[in-house]
């Protein structure tokens, strides 16, 4: 069983900056971000593998988004920048020994609790 426990979030105008962390209990091959907005499915944002070399991100945060990975500490990261209010969300973490980073919320086994990502205009 691994623990996921998110933090970073926060209230900021569209155009800021904000980085999440995300630290597990474990170590797994495949650790991801995503976001569910009041009345919306749960979205998938960025992926990493274990090596942290391999990376997939969702086209709506491209280039504004970048998701990094500690393995000595178990910890991923989504710094984001340039920030608006559609990325407005409780983002989540997720984690699972998948062979692939898969965009799917139902293939990872492990999920944190959310941090809450606001962004006014």
């Amino acid at each position: 069983q691994v623990q996921l426990v998110e933090s970073g979030g926060g209230s900021v105008q569209a155009g800021a900056s904000l980085r999440l962390s995300c630290v597990a209990s474990g170590r797994t091959y495949v650790m991801a971000w995503f976001r569910q907005a009041p009345g919306q499915e749960r979205e998938f944002v960025a992926g990493i593998w274990w090596s942290g070399r391999d990376t997939y991100y969702t086209d709506s945060v491209k280039d504004r988004f970048t998701i990094s990975r500690d393995n000595a500490t178990n910890t991923i990261y989504l710094q984001m920048t340039s920030l608006k209010p559609e990325d407005t969300a409780i983002y989540f973490c997720a984690a699972d020994n998948i062979i692939t980073i898969d965009s799917i919320p139902t293939r990872y086994g492990y999920w944190g609790q959310g941090t809450q990502v606001t962004v006014s205009s």
